[in-house]
């Protein structure tokens, strides 16, 4: 084993650069309707009474009322489409990971860097690892905050599941600590992948 820093690297004989499965992402959220998307963030503002009403009737008042409920929507929006792109990105590290476990299983050089645990253990974290060690470019993703995003939605819920709380504030902490804990769950060592020794190419799926 190769210690760099605090990081421990697991030793792979030879000196083979092993070819992972691709890494297929898209490159900007999915939705089919995003007018809808708009319709139930305003219909979030309105429930939850982000704006309370004035006191007194005023033309306009009411004007500005209305322009900042538009803009509060637009920010629910902006922060749900950034949570699709996390979690889209997140499917697709997870699915990688799945692909590269079949890919090490066929391998015998590789098969034994893998417990044999039930599917997505926590070791699995050093495929995460191995994604930073090689810089892949994620845009404005966090990819721990990615993977921790789809290991706690199966499936991105509509808009009007949310609050608005969880959209401007609790998302990044709810994230973060989800992966947080997956990743504490792995025994010691946590051994890394040593980066010079795969190879695999990340595709926008959007651009096929």
């Amino acid at each position: 084993m190769d210690i760099v820093g605090d990081t421990k690297f697991v030793e792979l004989p030879g000196t083979r650069t092993h070819e992972l499965p691709p890494l297929l992402v898209r490159g900007a959220p999915h939705l089919k309707r995003l007018d809808k998307v708009m319709d139930m963030a305003a219909g979030i503002v309105e429930s939850e009474d982000m704006i309370p009403l004035p006191p007194v009737e005023d033309p306009n008042l009411g004007l500005e009322l209305e322009r900042r409920r538009m803009d509060l929507a637009i920010g629910l929006v902006n922060q749900y489409l950034a949570f699709i792109d996390h979690w889209q990105w997140g499917d697709a590290v997870l699915e990688w990971i799945r692909q590269c476990e079949m890919t090490f299983e066929m391998r015998a050089e590789l098969r034994s860097l893998l417990r044999a645990d039930v599917w997505p253990h926590a070791g699995r974290v050093s495929f995460v690892k191995l994604l930073h060690d090689k810089s892949v470019s994620t845009g404005s993703v966090v990819l721990d905050k990615a993977v921790g995003m789809r290991l706690t939605f199966r499936e991105p819920p509509p808009i009007r599941c949310f609050s608005n709380q969880f959209l401007f504030y609790l998302s990044d902490s709810v994230a973060n600590r989800a992966f947080e804990h997956w990743s504490s769950m792995s025994p010691d060592p946590v051994s890394a992948l040593p980066p010079e020794r795969f190879r695999f190419d990340v595709l926008n799926t959007s651009l096929q």
